[in-house]
């Protein structure tokens, strides 16, 4: 194998694949990337087996092979070395790397023991904006639970009603759905990602400008675009059906200013306990809203804030980083909280906004 290609494009895409590369001491291999030489590319790739990725760059080919080389190695070398244009060329079973002003040799490992990569051809394949898949997994990948007992709470559940995709997680505890319009919706029937994987498919997706080819299967979900094709497994469990605990109505309307009650919030984080209690009190009768934490070893605080309130007076607690997580979804410039009575999810959502609504659990300590 050798090949020849500007180094500025090699660089993006050895940086694209090594956050895929995984670590298994059984399977050395897989920490590699495999570099593909043929008639006119070069097809890069990188796996965990969870999700996996090809990059196919055009270059000038010399001579077709390929090669597996740690990712890590590689891809730290590139992006230190200095020269406009760089080759790649397999000498005596390891990779000879020459710039203009270095010439490297790095260790390499049998490509035969790479793994296949999954090419997917699904019945349900839509186009859809980069931005809207980022925007929707972005808006709730937070809620998901961090640990992997329940497979499906682990996962970004997404599905269609209508002519809208919805991107929902939860982890029991608060629940985020973020809804998007797209006149292929009902193409993408419903779905579970694996919230480890989503971190690594936006970042591969910000660097598409423009529409990405979803493709889907029973076992595996596949992006592709400008040459890149990136796939990961999908969960094969049953999402909670999660609309039977979202409140019809509300007992108490809370309407303030996102930037008020984010400033409170970071206030009273200062000050709150081992279980990150925020004591809110909606007090429609005299059109405050207040927030209050206390810890025995640093002191109390309580912030008044002037809200458009209606409904009942109530005071319930609730877990401050759970509250403060949702305002990265919520563009608007006012928040409205619904209160739904004690022991009673607590629904926020930005004024005006009917694509992204946010529900969190009350605590009892």
């Amino acid at each position: 194998m050798k090949i020849e290609c500007v180094k500025e494009k090699l660089v993006d895409a050895v940086a694209k694949a090594e956050k895929i590369t995984g670590k298994n001491l059984t399977l050395p291999v897989l920490s590699c990337i495999l570099f593909e030489a043929t008639k006119r590319d070069l097809i890069i790739r990188a796996t965990n087996l969870d999700l996996g990725i090809e990059i196919k760059l055009p270059v000038k080919v010399d001579r077709e092979g390929k090669v597996a080389v740690p990712g890590s190695i590689i891809n730290s070398f590139l992006s230190h070395v200095s020269g406009k244009n760089i080759t790649l060329e397999l000498v005596e079973g390891n990779v000879l790397v020459k710039t203009d002003f270095n010439t490297t040799v790095i260790k390499s490992l049998n490509p035969e023991d790479f793994p296949t990569i999954p090419s997917i051809e699904g019945e349900k394949i839509i186009k859809i904006p980069a931005k809207e898949v980022i925007k929707g997994i972005r808006s709730v990948w937070y809620s998901s639970a961090l640990s992997s007992m329940k497979p499906e709470l682990s996962s970004i559940y997404i599905h269609a009603e209508h002519d809208t995709i919805v991107f929902v997680a939860t982890d029991s505890f608060r629940l985020a759905e973020k809804r998007l319009v797209s006149k292929q919706a009902k193409e993408i029937g419903s779905i579970l990602i694996p919230v480890k994987n989503v971190q690594e498919i936006v970042r591969v997706l910000e660097g598409c400008e423009g529409e990405v080819e979803m493709a889907i299967t029973k076992n595996q979900i596949s992006f592709t675009y400008n040459g890149v094709y990136l796939t990961s497994r999908v969960v094969d469990g049953v999402f909670p059906d999660y609309k039977q605990i979202i409140p019809k109505g509300h007992k108490t309307h809370m309407t303030v200013l996102k930037q008020d009650v984010v400033n409170a919030m970071k206030i009273a984080t200062i000050f709150s306990d081992k279980f990150n209690k925020l004591s809110l009190k909606a007090l429609p009768s005299q059109k405050r809203f207040e927030l209050a934490t206390k810890n025995a070893d640093v002191g109390e605080n309580v912030n008044n804030l002037e809200a458009v309130a209606e409904g009942e007076d109530i005071e319930i607690n609730f877990n401050y980083k759970y509250i403060m997580d949702c305002f990265q979804s919520i563009e608007a410039d006012s928040v409205v909280f619904e209160f739904n009575g004690l022991n009673r999810p607590l629904v926020i959502r930005g004024i005006g906004d009917k694509t992204f609504m946010y529900l969190v659990m009350p605590i009892n300590k």
